[in-house]
């Protein structure tokens, strides 16, 4: 299984895709990396301006800004 590329606690950007509805997009925090048997690495993220958590693919996300706590 391959490792995933990031780790808790890191800001990131969401780039949702023109499938992923109304999904804002945005900086998030990942709260969890997900177990998967893929390629394209899952990992649960908070946004940080309203909190909300979702489920988002290796592939829709990229480094973000340096997280506000270090």
């Amino acid at each position: 299984m391959p490792l995933h590329t990031f780790t808790v606690g890191q800001s990131i950007e969401f780039v949702p895709g023109k499938f992923d509805g109304s999904a804002p997009g945005g900086t998030y925090t990942v709260v969890r990396l997900l177990p998967n048997d893929s390629t394209d690495r899952e990992y649960r993220v908070k946004n940080t301006r309203d909190g909300h958590e979702r489920v988002v693919r290796e592939s829709q996300i990229r480094r973000g800004p340096p997280s506000p706590l270090g």
